[in-house]
């Protein structure tokens, strides 16, 4: 409740409040009590489309070396300041600006994966490994303290990726079923606790959903988006209904090979092909928008597309190169002039 609206008389006229016809008191105290406050230091994302524009064209901004790894395969972004970036071997936190090495992982036996994520409290989750066996953890903010959320995966199901819903706080985990020629995958969901509270597919989707989910992501409408070895980018609700498959695109030949998947704050989802060294642009119900096209200063002409993330905060997308040490920096969506302020 709001205290009640006065006049302050020792106040200079300048400034003193006064209320007229084309103001009402009533629903002038509405919209103040509307407002929420958002506890600072936790991620914000932008939720009223409204404000954000598609540049007709991508705008290339930086790039950065990435001395520590020897692919770029999978990035997550933290601050403006900061990103996690993975090869086969190691997961780095580096700083964006120098290029400095602020943190390295190296307890992790996944392949070039999309195999961490981060939390709304700016937390690394990862697929480590411990004692034979997979589990997801968890590393402090600052760097220090490492915590198992879920543990003793495998050895029958090994996970690939992994993924934090800020939606929901639930983590969601693409596995692939260990053995010989198998092409069986899965994607499991747990709640904050740990505990599993989902399976894909279900009785209601293709028993061949998923073969081996490489990357997964989550839309703004709550779908879960996974790129696969089936040259396929797979699509479900969040309830788990099979929704889409995206698989190829007249113009990029016969089939696409899915790598880094993303989607920004306009829904749309982004995907690296490394068939073409492109990325695709869908919309949230899988049609074709139009390929982003990179383009880069003359020195760097070889970089292609692998690893993807959007930041929520710049609204940047962020790309890892498969043949060298570089991640760059692109614009393709712009806040409305109205609200630079």
């Amino acid at each position: 409740r709001l205290p009640q609206i006065q006049d302050m008389p020792h106040l200079s006229q300048k400034v003193l409040f006064t209320m007229t016809p084309e103001i009402n008191k009533d629903d002038l105290i509405k919209l103040l009590s509307e407002i929420i406050i958002v506890e600072s230091g936790k991620q914000r994302r932008a939720e009223n489309k409204l404000q954000l524009t598609l540049m007709p064209s991508t705008l290339f901004q930086k790039s950065l070396s990435v001395p520590g790894v020897v692919l770029c395969y999978h990035i997550s972004c933290v601050t403006p300041g900061k990103v996690w970036v993975s090869d086969d071997h190691d997961i780095m936190l580096v700083n964006t600006s120098t290029g400095e090495t602020l943190c390295r992982l190296d307890d992790v036996k996944v392949p070039g994966t999309g195999k961490h994520s981060v939390n709304s409290d700016w937390e690394l989750i990862y697929i480590g490994y411990h004692n034979n066996y997979y589990n997801i953890t968890k590393l402090s903010k600052d760097l220090k303290t490492t915590n198992i959320l879920i543990d003793k995966l495998g050895p029958l199901w090994k996970p690939l990726c992994v993924h934090y819903s800020p939606s929901s706080g639930d983590l969601l985990v693409g596995m692939h079923k260990c053995g010989s020629g198998t092409r069986t995958g899965k994607l499991n969901r747990y709640d904050k606790t740990g505990k599993h509270t989902q399976t894909l597919p279900e009785k209601n989707t293709p028993d061949e959903l998923y073969r081996k989910p490489l990357f997964i992501t989550e839309n703004t409408n709550g779908d879960i988006v996974v790129s696969d070895s089936m040259h396929a980018v797979v699509v479900t609700s969040r309830t788990g209904v099979h929704r889409f498959s995206y698989t190829w695109h007249p113009s990029s030949g016969p089939y696409i090979f899915p790598e880094g998947v993303c989607t920004d704050a306009l829904s749309h989802i982004l995907v690296a092909d490394g068939r073409t060294s492109t990325i695709h642009m869908l919309s949230q119900d899988g049609e074709f928008l139009k390929y982003l096209l990179l383009n880069q200063p003359a020195e760097t002409h070889d970089f292609a597309a692998f690893g993807l993330s959007y930041d929520p905060y710049t609204h940047c997308l962020w790309v890892g190169s498969w043949n060298d040490k570089t991640v760059s920096v692109y614009r393709h969506i712009n806040r409305h002039p109205a609200v630079l302020g």
